[in-house]
This record gives C-alpha cells, sequence and structure tokens, in this order.
C-alpha cells in the first residue's frame, strides 16, 4: 500500500494538519470471516475544531456554529467501517471530515432579492382557469329535456 495521501483539503488553500487529527481504530461490527477478530478496521476521527488553529477565525466560528449539535466540547468525530482494510476506511473518514468542515465553513448564500410576479403571467393564469372551468362546466348534463 501506498502512503496516506497528504493533507486533506477543506477548501482552497486551507487544509487539515495531520497532527491535529486524533485517530482511533477498532473492530468493525457486522459480520465477517476469520480475518474480522483480529483486525481493527473500523476508524474514527477526532478534530478539535473549537482549539485549531488551521482554519481561519471566520470559518472557525461559522463551522462552530453549524456543527454546534455534532460537537462534544468542541470536538467533531467522523466514524468510517465500510471497507474491510484499515487503510481504506482512514482514507474515507478524512474525505468524511474534510467534505464537512468544507460545508461548515461555506460562506452563507446570497440572500433571495424578493421579486413581483408580473402582471401579464397572473392574467394569463386566470384567463385559463376561466376557460378550463368553461370547459368543464360544457361536459354537465345540465338542461338534457
Amino acid at each position: 500500500m501506498e502512503d496516506m495521501s497528504g493533507p486533506y483539503v477543506v477548501r482552497g488553500s486551507v487544509s487539515l494538519p495531520e497532527a491535529e487529527l486524533m485517530w482511533r481504530f477498532s473492530r468493525s461490527s457486522g459480520p465477517g470471516g476469520q480475518h474480522v477478530n483480529t483486525s481493527d478496521t473500523q476508524v474514527e476521527l477526532r478534530f478539535d475544531l473549537a482549539r485549531t488553529e488551521a482554519l481561519p477565525e471566520v470559518w472557525k466560528r461559522r463551522a462552530l456554529e453549524r456543527l454546534a449539535g455534532r460537537l462534544v466540547d468542541g470536538v467533531v468525530t467522523v466514524r468510517a467501517s465500510e471497507h474491510r482494510s484499515q487503510w481504506r476506511n482512514r482514507e474515507a473518514a478524512a474525505v468524511r471530515l474534510a467534505a464537512l468542515l468544507a460545508e461548515a465553513t461555506a460562506p452563507p448564500p446570497r440572500p433571495r432579492r424578493p421579486t413581483r410576479v408580473p402582471r401579464g403571467i397572473n392574467e394569463r393564469r386566470l384567463r385559463e382557469k376561466k376557460q378550463r372551468s368553461e370547459t368543464k362546466r360544457g361536459r354537465s348534463p345540465r338542461d338534457w329535456t
């Protein structure tokens, strides 16, 4: 296997420093064969969001606010156990953490500028409504004698 694929880019030139990532390995749950009882393939990756120096202050505030429900003492945790090898689970966990932080640090969307419905569109809608009701009224057997 090759080495871990370098720094995990959050966005732009900002990436997660390897020194601030805390890894923990344990046995994955679920079915398995002879290999399963001896290998610690489940990966738990922890990143101290509250104390990190890797993120710009604005991003950090934004992320702490948006991920408030996921944080335990300012630490965000990501688990990966879908692969059979620890190395691939490490990759998956790191990529997941980077994606989570990228989403949490993204700038808020531009506020929507309220616009009015053009009069022509409203009139057309009412005209079509009237036409439809006429069509339906024409179907009813009112004065069949």
